[in-house]
């Protein structure tokens, strides 16, 4: 049927015609039914005034968005102001990140040090062939930089706050807490009552990089109101988890030895063997959770190569990860997580290095 209406300087033509389409997205791959199919009228509106349609967006999954979307980043940039994009309801609402160390991922997989990734973590997760630390970025301090802003900002040791804090704004927490997201920071071996700027027991301010930016540790103040709340003892995870209280982005660095970093004053010599040890302890806790079963995810990657830059682990584990095993040759960097963390919260500009990665949309059935 067509019908004609005098619209403005022009005529809009209606045309009806039946068709069908798909609704309510789930998550086919563990529920095993597909979406039902509802009967609606599908609408074309042409117009005689010579208006053209919005450009749709046609990147390929894990490539950039695009020049349309970077182009309203730039200008949120150049603002200084950070963005939320206005989205459709994602699949992803909770973040977990935990942070290992200095192996690559050939001394991981398949090592008889490490029967829980092996044989626990990586059937059942996505997992990443060829993910990177950024080219020629070490040691560790640079690429814990690298995830929270996108750059190392010139750093090539592992200073302290002291040392090497940053002036600038442009980072991820801040621009989540300017969206109104909720962050923290859960390190071990920390008090409850200060911010962490110096080692402590088997603690490192180099694996903390929010306690690097001024506008979270009120330039270096150890009684720091806002790091204080969001940097806090890994021993709260358990509680916050159990209480269905934890935050959105949820950054988990365990000590020294548990890590994979030291082998001197830990539980074995074996380095890899005691970080295998405890994924087992903690990853249970936070795949039992209610925020990883209503749409989490985990990431668990590592922060270098040992003796070049990788490739390093990266396993996904999430409701909405392709998952049983599955795996990719794509090539990614910290820019790729530092992204996709982005992408999954909807915030920009794209930070550093971000603006040119492709995401990990590849490692999951649903995203963001």
């Amino acid at each position: 049927m067509i019908r004609w209406w005098r619209a403005g300087i022009g005529f809009v033509m209606l045309t009806i015609s039946a068709c069908s389409i798909n609704s309510a997205e789930g998550d086919i791959g563990s529920s095993g039914a597909s979406p039902p199919t509802v009967a609606m009228p599908a609408v074309t509106t042409t117009a005689t005034t010579g208006a053209t349609t919005p450009e749709s967006d046609t990147s390929a999954p894990g490539q950039r968005p695009n020049q349309r979307s970077r182009t309203a980043a730039e200008a949120a940039a150049t603002s200084g102001s950070a963005t939320r994009t206005p989205r459709a309801a994602h699949s992803l609402q909770t973040v977990f990140v935990i942070m290992m160390e200095n192996h690559n991922w050939a001394s991981i997989k398949r090592s008889p040090s490490a029967p829980y990734i092996n044989a626990t973590l990586l059937p059942r997760a996505s997992h990443a062939e060829q993910y990177y630390n950024p080219a020629g970025v070490h040691p560790s301090l640079p690429n814990y930089l690298w995830l929270e802003a996108g750059t190392a900002f010139g750093i090539r040791d592992d200073g302290n706050p002291g040392a090497h804090h940053q002036r600038t704004t442009s980072h991820l927490v801040t621009l989540l807490e300017h969206a109104g997201i909720t962050w923290k920071s859960y390190q071990e071996d920390i008090d409850r009552a200060t911010c962490p700027l110096a080692p402590i027991r088997k603690y490192a301010p180099k694996h903390d990089p929010m306690v690097y930016f001024d506008d979270v540790t009120a330039t270096n103040k150890p009684n720091a109101a806002s790091c204080v709340a969001h940097v806090r003892p890994y021993t709260e995870l358990a509680r916050d988890l159990q209480r269905n209280t934890v935050a959105r982005y949820n950054f988990i660095t365990p000590n020294l030895c548990d890590d994979m970093h030291d082998t001197f004053g830990c539980a074995t010599y074996d380095s890899i063997r005691n970080g295998d040890t405890w994924l087992a302890h903690a990853v249970p806790q936070i795949l039992a959770s209610q925020p990883y079963r209503a749409g989490g995810v985990l990431f668990i990657t590592w922060d270098e190569g040992e003796g070049s830059d990788g490739p390093i682990g990266m396993i996904v584990l999430s409701p909405h990860a392709k998952g049983a095993g599955y795996t990719n040759t794509i090539r990614y960097t910290h820019s790729s997580t530092l992204r996709t963390v982005q992408e999954i919260f909807g915030v920009t500009p794209w930070l550093g290095d971000g603006a040119n990665a492709p995401d990990l949309r590849d490692l999951f059935t649903s995203f963001p």
